[in-house]
């Protein structure tokens, strides 16, 4: 452990899916198995010699946060570089599984400040009193939120109770406040280096997560109780009465065929050496039945392994994928580029000769970008709406590229004028003759940002692009045309629809003032946008 505090290790944990792994004591114990200095540990939940620590939750809590899972760490030993791990393995979940607070919050304790059983409740904000973590004074929970709306780390959290009738809040029997999740946790059982029975609750709306959560935080700091690996139970009543046991630290056994390991990863292992790699990733596993059935331990400390898929993939890590030899495949097709990606980088690279910079934005949009900021009505744009949107930014698939464009430009006002910049990129529109419902076109825009309009430079950018797609000016043989056209977006008299091989394939024009002052900007712009799908 000393030479790897020596290392930098550059680990993205907001997407590790590993959680015993996002401490140093999980890294260090999986890379110790792994080099089999040490076999996997036997976690174990055992009841207390003496009246087991209960949590009751109330029925108020049901619409806010229903659920709460918890255990405790009897007679654990932490040094400070333990303690920080400690502190550190919970902000990690927080922002990793957790989903930032908004699906668990996890509170640890000083068990020996407290006095059991302790209450899961929803009260009134202005009946909620206590003295939060590191302050000295008391607060109502009104103050506290308005408190934290500046604190740097906490502000992040409070959407998800600050318009609630009520906040979730833990007391114990003497009712004193542990916690109230998922903002902060109370002063008095505030836990320190010098702590020795630690009392961890988490509090959520997803039950699964909250178990997991637990699971993952006593497994790993176990380690240091004077009984290792040995987690003291809690128990949970619910509203409905029902009585559960935590944590749950639960294994299970899968089975996995020795061929199927051998075939998905291009492998050919023995079954013995094979159940050996699986054991060296914390996975016990042995050969049984006929010599090609492998039996396979799920430890509490891997919820990511929901399918053989996963065993399989644990096997190839082990094996090393720079270890298995490459051979060609056996089949007799030959890859190639779809024509209309094709057509797409070959424009790219063109308009960027033009002077045109590319943009990447967004594919998902608020209904006011792609309506009412374009003077059009919401159910005239045929848009695909986000059944359950996060936020206003994201409620539906654009059905035009120039939105995206257009911020863009607001975001940059302070860069040199002109702004020229393109798109080439997806816009979805309603389609009920489609299994889906919908369906994709290819659309390319181009806008243009100056003191003057320069209707004449996006003009002699679509004709450039017509030459380059070998489509000839006139309407006849196939060619391309613009005709006087109105719309919404653009200003009267300045508008164009263009046609090319029999078919209308987008407009072209100055836009209208009031899209500009809508979208935050200040000057003229012009712009294009066609379809580029009819020149396949």
């Amino acid at each position: 452990m000393k030479n790897l505090m020596n290392c930098a290790l550059n680990l993205d944990w907001n997407l590790m899916k590993l959680y015993d792994l996002l401490c140093l004591e999980g890294l260090v114990r999986g890379l110790q198995v792994f080099k089999e200095r040490i076999k996997t540990p036997m976690y174990k939940r055992v009841m207390p010699k003496g009246e087991i620590q209960k949590l009751i939750i109330t029925e108020e809590t049901a619409k806010i946060r229903p659920y709460t899972v918890a255990a405790v760490l009897r007679n654990i030993k932490f040094t400070k570089d333990r303690y920080d791990s400690f502190i550190e393995l919970q902000e990690k979940l927080h922002q990793n599984i957790c989903r930032k607070r908004a699906l668990v919050a996890i509170g640890t304790h000083d068990l020996d400040t407290l006095s059991g059983p302790f209450t899961y409740t929803a009260k009134k904000p202005s009946d909620i009193k206590f003295k939060p973590l590191n302050k000295s004074k008391e607060y109502t929970a009104c103050e506290l939120m308005n408190i934290y709306k500046t604190d740097n780390q906490l502000k992040h959290y409070l959407h998800i109770i600050e318009n609630k009738p009520l906040y979730p809040v833990i007391y114990d029997s003497k009712g004193v406040v542990l916690s109230m999740p998922p903002i902060i946790n109370g002063n008095h059982s505030k836990i320190t280096v010098n702590t020795k029975n630690v009392f961890i609750e988490c509090t959520g709306t997803d039950f699964t997560k909250a178990k997991i959560v637990l699971d993952v935080i006593v497994t790993t700091f176990s380690e240091y109780c004077e009984n290792q690996f040995t987690v003291e139970a809690a128990e949970v009543v619910f509203p409905n009465g029902k009585l559960h046991t935590f944590p749950e630290l639960a294994y299970r056994k899968e089975m996995v065929r020795a061929d199927l390991i051998n075939k998905k990863v291009g492998i050919r292992e023995t079954p013995e050496n094979l159940a050996k790699l699986l054991t060296r990733m914390c996975l016990k596993s042995e050969v049984i039945g006929d010599g090609n059935q492998i039996e396979v331990e799920i430890p509490p400390t891997r919820a990511d392994i929901i399918h053989a898929c996963d065993i399989i993939e644990d096997a190839a890590i082990a094996y090393g994928y720079n270890n298995i030899q490459m051979t060609l495949p056996k089949t007799y097709t030959i890859a190639n580029q779809f024509p209309l990606n094709k057509l797409t980088e070959l424009l790219r690279q063109d308009m960027a000769a033009a002077g045109f910079t590319e943009a990447l934005t967004f594919a998902l949009c608020s209904q006011e970008d792609i309506a009412d900021k374009l003077g059009m009505d919401i159910s005239a744009t045929k848009a695909v709406h986000i059944s359950n949107p996060k936020t206003a930014e994201f409620q539906v698939a654009r059905t035009t590229l120039l939105p995206g464009l257009l911020k863009t430009l607001a975001a940059n006002r302070k860069t040199p004028l002109p702004l020229k910049l393109f798109e080439i990129s997806d816009i979805v529109i309603k389609d009920s003759s489609r299994d889906v419902g919908a369906r994709n076109y290819r659309h390319l825009c181009a806008v243009y940002y100056n003191k003057n309009p320069g209707f004449e430079i996006i003009h002699g950018l679509l004709d450039r692009i017509m030459e380059l797609l070998d489509v000839p000016p006139g309407e006849k043989k196939g060619g391309y045309a613009i005709k006087a056209s109105e719309g919404p977006v653009f200003f009267p008299g300045r508008c164009a629809e263009i046609f090319a091989r029999g078919q209308s394939i987008g407009k072209l024009g100055v836009l209208h003032p009031d899209v500009i002052t809508k979208f935050e900007l200040t000057m003229p712009c012009s712009c294009v946008e066609i379809n580029i799908e009819p020149f396949l």
